[in-house]
């Protein structure tokens, strides 16, 4: 390895580490900020349950499917069709997708929502 290359694992621990160790931390903040308001263990067990999106992974799932689905078309046709001035097509392609997979989650968590209310 080349003096560069030590840093990249270096640097993802690190990013990770950070990332779990905010998480924590507000994740604490919050609920110190609700005892301090007076709120009991009741309360805010169901105060954070009522918080939480039950579609959130269904709309993450949506648009990292499509997304994929972007980036495969773009790189088949940047690979296989290049013709002068048609550089970024890929590009075009994977951000068209991931427009399209953000439309087809909401479409898709607003039909849930209206089904599980009936």
């Amino acid at each position: 390895m080349n003096g560069g290359e030590v840093f990249i694992p270096i640097t993802m621990f690190l990013v990770c580490g950070i990332v779990v160790v905010t998480w924590l931390y507000y994740r604490s903040k919050e609920k110190q900020m609700m005892i301090e308001k007076g709120m009991s263990y009741e309360q805010m067990v169901e105060f954070l349950k009522t918080k939480r999106n039950p579609y959130t992974v269904l709309k993450m799932g949506i648009v990292i499917a499509v997304s994929g689905f972007g980036i495969g078309i773009g790189s088949y046709i940047g690979e296989n069709y290049q013709h002068e001035g048609m550089g970024g097509i890929a590009a075009l392609f994977i951000i068209v997708f991931i427009g399209l997979g953000f439309i087809t989650a909401f479409y898709a968590t607003k039909k849930y929502e209206v089904d599980n209310k009936q």
